[in-house]
């Protein structure tokens, strides 16, 4: 393995952290940026949604532009900019500006998330095999970080303002260091020869032979591939499920169980813990097994966590069911991006910008959904939705790899083998 490409997976690395790290710090200064603005929760509930707008308009922005001038450019920008922006909520005096900030901060993260994900779809080209689920895990592990030393800052007495300064100054300091190590687009060459299915990127290329090329008419503009929104459903699908753990798994705990908060606060770290761990392992196993098989057993296994987190009245059992959710989903979502990236070299950015973007919708929807359901419903009741929604997507993942000339395998764009090539 050539250097530059060991130190652009380096530098991915570090752009994963940056941007764990910069909305982690942000997400423990909530509670501060809702007392210094003088506002209720209900309203902040609202203007946290500005965030999620100004991250899927970034995320739409992006895709185009990286596949336009480079992952290599836009990256860094991309960087700077969320960044620099974690401090303008810090600075918020009066709703209005605390709404304009989140809008900048949204932004901001939606075009680093896509072009970075766009940049490591690159470095897993280059490598041969899968590296994709190690970034997101070193994404968790800077929020763990910030988590820490957040809490560390508000216990001495630093200032949201404060705190979010240095914040912005340390990652504008790491895109600096990192931004000389991405790699330069290279032209795809054109596809010869008999495809390696177990590759995510041949898979994409058969695919799109079998549809009829790659979507783009001669001289017009290119067209989204239809397995691409098979692939942005599924992943709207399982990060609504992961949006549902992470705003109602600890109330599951305290309401329906009766546990002492700080007992149900564990539910949400035993699932957060378990998804960072399996990210960190899910590329053996894929190299090993096939992007199919993570994605049919990690959503079944979820289907599995959740639907006995819901049905259980035993608090550690809960604790451990939780957990098995997040590891059944830790593989998942980072297998639909290198998918979607590897389906069309030459469109990576777009492809990723549309996975991500519906993805992060569902993610959104998450709380929308289950809440209104907690008014015919129990709480554990309504949970078993995403149970639902997991299953589906097991289902779906197992059509895909039924036999190679199926249908689903030239609309999904994953492997339709179970093999991968982990020589490389």
């Amino acid at each position: 393995m050539d250097r530059p490409l060991r130190a652009a997976r380096a530098a991915t690395f570090g752009f994963f952290a940056i941007n764990g790290f910069v909305l982690g710090m942000w997400i423990v200064h909530i509670p501060l940026a809702e007392q210094r603005v003088g506002i209720s929760h209900a309203v902040l509930g609202w203007l946290l949604l500005l965030l999620g707008g100004g991250a899927f308009a970034g995320m739409q922005v992006a895709g185009p532009l990286t596949d336009r001038v480079g992952a290599h450019r836009v990256v860094p920008v991309s960087a700077a900019l969320c960044a620099a922006a974690v401090v303008l909520p810090g600075l918020a005096t009066a709703p209005w500006a605390l709404g304009a900030a989140l809008v900048v901060l949204g932004f901001g993260n939606g075009c680093l998330d896509v072009s970075m994900n766009a940049h490591a779809v690159q470095v897993e080209h280059g490598y041969g095999r899968p590296v994709m689920s190690a970034f997101h895990a070193v994404f968790s592990v800077g929020g763990v970080i910030a988590s820490l030393l957040g809490a560390l800052t508000l216990n001495l007495g630093w200032s949201a303002a404060q705190t979010l300064g240095a914040v912005a100054l340390a990652g504008l300091a790491g895109t600096g260091l990192a931004t000389p190590l991405l790699l330069r687009p290279q032209r795809p060459a054109p596809a010869s020869g008999a495809a390696d299915p177990g590759t995510l990127d041949a898979a994409g290329e058969a695919a799109g032979a079998a549809a009829g090329g790659t979507g783009a008419p001669a001289g017009g503009r290119r067209r989204t591939p239809r397995r691409i929104w098979v692939l942005a459903g599924l992943a709207l699908m399982l990060m609504l499920c992961e949006g549902v753990a992470n705003d109602w798994s600890a109330l599951d705990l305290r309401d329906v169980l009766g546990a002492p908060a700080a007992t149900a606060a564990l539910a949400y770290g035993s699932f957060a813990t378990a998804m960072t761990l399996g990210r960190f392992v899910t590329d053996r196993i894929a190299a090993r097994f096939g992007a199919v098989a993570v994605l049919r057993y990690g959503s079944a296994l979820a289907a599995v966590g959740l639907a006995g987190a819901a049905g259980t009245h035993v608090v550690p059992l809960a604790l451990a069911c939780w957990s098995l959710f997040g590891l059944g989903l830790s593989g998942c979502i980072p297998q639909l991006f290198s998918a979607a990236g590897h389906a069309d070299q030459a469109a990576a950015g777009a492809n990723v910008s549309r996975v991500a973007g519906l993805g992060y919708l569902g993610m959104l929807a998450g709380p929308a959904v289950i809440g209104p359901l907690t008014r015919f419903v129990p709480l554990n009741v309504a949970l078993f939705l995403p149970v639902a929604l997991c299953a589906a997507a097991s289902v779906a993942a197992g059509a895909a790899g039924s036999s190679a000339g199926s249908e689903a395998v030239r609309e999904c764009g994953v492997p339709a083998a179970t093999g991968a090539r982990a020589d490389a």
